[in-house]
């Protein structure tokens, strides 16, 4: 703090405020950033299946692909906040490859999670593998809840 005397021989404190008022913008840029990625993760929507041999990944997964799979007659992907078509799906998947390779990552690193609805199609499932694979994704996890299966 600083220390300013006054004519009459006094001396005042004032606190410096730069310090706290630059901590203060950091601290909500980064919960910004955080709430931002939480919620293209998952889907409200997306109810997934139920498993016993569900488990959470082992370790770091560098590269992050999140595809969440509906279970509508015509089913969709939701893909980076959008709502896309299956046959959308690979333009968008060859974007997020360009942008993966541009941060100086390989796309064969990158894993794809794949967030279906309990009641998504399998083939409709095998069919977006299938399309993850023509782009060169070659990881590939699927999203499930720990517990007994659903009847």
């Amino acid at each position: 703090m600083r220390l300013k005397e006054r004519r009459k021989g006094l001396a005042e404190a004032k606190p410096e405020m730069t310090p706290m008022i630059d901590m203060t913008f950091q601290l909500i840029a980064f919960f910004m950033v955080i709430v931002n990625f939480s919620e293209a993760e998952s889907n409200e929507a997306i109810k997934l299946p139920s498993s016993q041999l569900a488990k959470p990944p082992e370790g770091e997964i560098e590269s992050l692909v999140v595809l969440q799979l509906t279970k509508k007659k015509n089913p969709t992907v939701f893909f980076g906040g959008r709502e896309l078509q299956i046959g959308q799906l690979k333009s968008q998947l060859w974007l997020k490859r360009r942008n993966i390779e541009a941060g100086g990552k390989a796309v064969r690193d990158a894993t794809v999670v794949i967030r279906a609805d309990r009641y998504a199609k399998t083939a409709v499932v095998q069919e977006v593998i299938k399309i993850c694979q023509e782009v060169e994704f070659v990881k590939f996890a699927l999203r499930a809840k720990q517990g007994q299966r659903d009847t």
